[in-house]
């Protein structure tokens, strides 16, 4: 089930647009004109992405540097070791929507 999160213009390229969908919190991105969505939380120590810095279609952990990729949600360095969860994503009428159903 897909769950509507805003409109796609309101999409920043590159930078992490945190919300919630179904009690679940994410971070949405726009990276080269398509939607990416990951779980909003560190596999490291359970805190939020959300306000780290974003580049290569990475986000660091703003506690401990961890980087993890915006399109698949995979832990690239250390100290996260697991990949924090992705979620399919769609656009239709200038809408952006996630499915968080695993």
């Amino acid at each position: 089930m897909y769950h509507f999160v805003c409109n796609y213009d309101r999409l920043v390229p590159n930078i992490p647009f945190p919300t919630e969908v179904d009690e679940r919190f994410v971070i949405i991105t726009l990276i080269d004109n398509e939607v990416y969505c990951i779980e909003d939380v560190c596999t490291h120590d359970g805190g939020a992405l959300g306000d780290g810095e974003t580049e290569d279609h990475c986000i660091a952990c703003p506690r401990h540097g961890a980087k993890f990729d915006l399109r698949t949600g995979a832990a690239l360095t250390m100290p996260a070791t697991e990949a924090t969860n992705s979620f399919k994503t769609k656009v239709e009428d200038g809408k952006v929507y996630v499915s968080v159903d695993e």
